[in-house]
């Protein structure tokens, strides 16, 4: 047989099992997670290295794909890492929250393994346990559309992703017994790009080169830890074009404010003199901001950056105006090919309505945070565990918060603070109104797991139900964060679609470890794989049924 012949049979005998293996493409990562000495502010401390990098490595994929991540825990202490944005269709066992998971023990090792399903954006992962993110351990999440999907925009000549985050120079550990010895944590020390505070003395290597004429995507993301951060790139216009998985009108913006745990693509042309300039992140809302930059450079380019930085906008008027200015994109695709405006939310009736509003005030002499007068205090069996084993009553109780909560004062700090897991029970694929009043003095940024919501409206002042003339009930983004400013509410519409338990959580560290978050269970009545999939063979056990025989899994139908 000759080799062309061999060749052709070859390509037949393959056919078939390309049709058999209808599987979308896997991803494998193996991560080994350890201590390293970094200076990211100029002083050298503990941080944690993935594969000895920090931040840690990229995980770029496409709509669909599937994601292993092998986990070897080579710390001192328990680990989990959460996906933040991956909605996790059907699958809150990978979702790596205390409410969801136990954590992997020291020297121990765990595989996460979920699929991208029907998104497109930019995302990031960090450490849920403890407060490890204040060391590291965050990355990036991109994931592209598929080849037959149309994008609004050309294909950009190279792809960046920028994590910017407010720094502290204490260690984790420090900061974890600063709170919970009742301290605040106070503010933080610095900026960070991508690990990283640049000097802005000329003398920095550039963190990105650009070729003149040629159009790059960076996708910013806030990871950090207490502050919203303002990104601009000196003498270059930003065009927006995707907000946590939604393609949005493309706009174009001089900065933009990026609040905690939000991530924002924008398109920047290199069309200026070909030199150096600055990359610039700042703390946006504190009385002394910290200022970070990273050199970005011309291939080719004479001359050092301008040390004259672009100033960042003042007051919270500017972003709330900003906010207002993104719109999504309805005529544009997103992980499917139909249009993102074929999806009418403005026409949905709401069946409920869920009015949060965040205190806080001193329990047993120490700081905690609360959300309708309930502080979240994660139970040793993760809740996730104590529900699907049946034991749910022996760990936690449900709706210890009510929907219409109003607080007997109008400041932050009021009312009885409740210590105890804060569970909603919450109806599946109902639609939903979720409420955010702020009464305090700072800026709040929330995530909701396991779903995206529509950001219908931010106002000062209280909500009441007259403000829903004031929704935006067409073209709202649909993201999964949605910031509060100061003695302000915002709404957000969503459909609880996806089955499982999802954690709702402050994006500070600080008010989330003392209690700032909840978790909504979202049960499928028929109990079926239609809707969730089973608990996975390697998923780790602890608390109360680390030695039970497992339930009957679900069945398909």
């Amino acid at each position: 047989m000759n080799n062309r012949l061999r060749f052709v049979l070859a390509i037949l005998l393959a056919i078939p099992c390309f049709f058999v293996n209808g599987e979308d493409p896997y991803l494998f990562h193996e991560w080994k997670v350890t201590y390293g000495t970094l200076s990211p502010l100029g002083v050298p401390q503990k941080v944690i290295l993935i594969n000895g990098q920090f931040p840690g490595p990229r995980i770029n994929g496409t709509s669909n794909n599937n994601i292993v991540v092998n986990v070897f825990n080579q710390l001192d202490e328990p680990l989990l890492f959460t996906w933040n944005g991956v909605q996790q269709r059907k699958n809150s066992w990978q979702e790596g929250t205390p409410g969801t998971n136990c954590p992997i023990p020291p020297g121990a090792n765990f595989t996460y393994r979920f699929q991208v399903k029907d998104q497109i954006g930019s995302y990031y992962y960090y450490p849920t346990t403890a407060l490890h993110r204040a060391a590291g351990g965050f990355g990036g999440i991109s994931v592209l559309s598929r080849a037959l999907i149309p994008v609004p925009f050309d294909t950009p000549e190279d792809d960046f992703m920028v994590l910017v985050a407010d720094w502290y120079t204490k260690s984790h550990t420090e900061l974890k017994s600063l709170l919970d010895n009742g301290r605040a944590l106070g503010r933080p020390q610095g900026v960070i790009i991508n690990g990283k505070s640049g000097k802005g003395d000329g003398k920095d290597e550039p963190m990105y080169t650009l070729t003149p004429g040629k159009t790059y995507r960076f996708r910013f993301c806030n990871v950090g830890m207490k502050d919203s951060i303002n990104v601009r790139l000196q003498g270059h216009s930003m065009k927006l074009v995707e907000i946590e998985g939604s393609h949005t009108v493309q706009n174009v913006y001089e900065s933009l404010d990026v609040h905690l745990g939000q991530c924002m693509s924008v398109l920047i042309t290199a069309d200026q003199d070909p030199k150096d300039y600055f990359l610039v992140a700042s703390t946006r809302f504190t009385k002394e901001p910290h200022v970070a930059t990273a050199t970005i450079r011309y291939a080719n380019g004479k001359g050092p950056a301008s040390p004259e930085l672009p100033k960042a906008p003042e007051g919270w008027a500017w972003s709330l105006n900003q906010f207002r200015s993104f719109r999504w994109n309805l005529t544009a695709s997103a992980a499917r090919p139909n249009p993102q405006g074929s999806y009418h939310y403005g026409q949905i009736n709401i069946t409920r309505t869920i009015k949060l509003v965040n205190s806080a005030g001193s329990v047993d002499g120490k700081l905690r945070y609360a959300i309708n007068g309930v502080s979240h205090v994660d139970p040793a069996t993760p809740i996730k565990l104590a529900e699907y084993y049946g034991i749910g009553d022996k760990v936690f109780k449900y709706d210890l918060i009510k929907d219409d909560y109003e607080p007997t004062s109008g400041k932050e700090a009021h009312d009885k603070i409740t210590l105890a897991p804060n569970v909603v029970n919450a109806t599946y694929r109902n639609f939903v109104e979720i409420i955010f009043e702020n009464h305090g003095k700072s800026v709040q940024s929330w995530h909701l797991s396991g779903h995206s919501f529509f950001a219908v409206g931010i106002e000062p002042g209280r909500w009441t139900p007259e403000k829903r003339r004031n929704y935006n009930l067409l073209d709202a983004v649909s993201r999964n964060t949605i910031q509060v400013y100061p003695n302000s509410w915002a709404a957000v519409m969503t459909t609880l679609d996806n089955a499982g338990l999802w954690n709702l959580r402050s994006n500070s560290l600080e008010r989330n470890y003392l209690g700032h978050q909840l978790y909504f269970s979202v049960l499928s009545p028929n109990r079926s794989l239609k809707d969730e999939y089973n608990i996975p063979d390697n998923d780790l056990l602890c608390g109360l049924v680390k030695d039970m025989p497992r339930p009957t899994p679900y069945k398909s139908g």
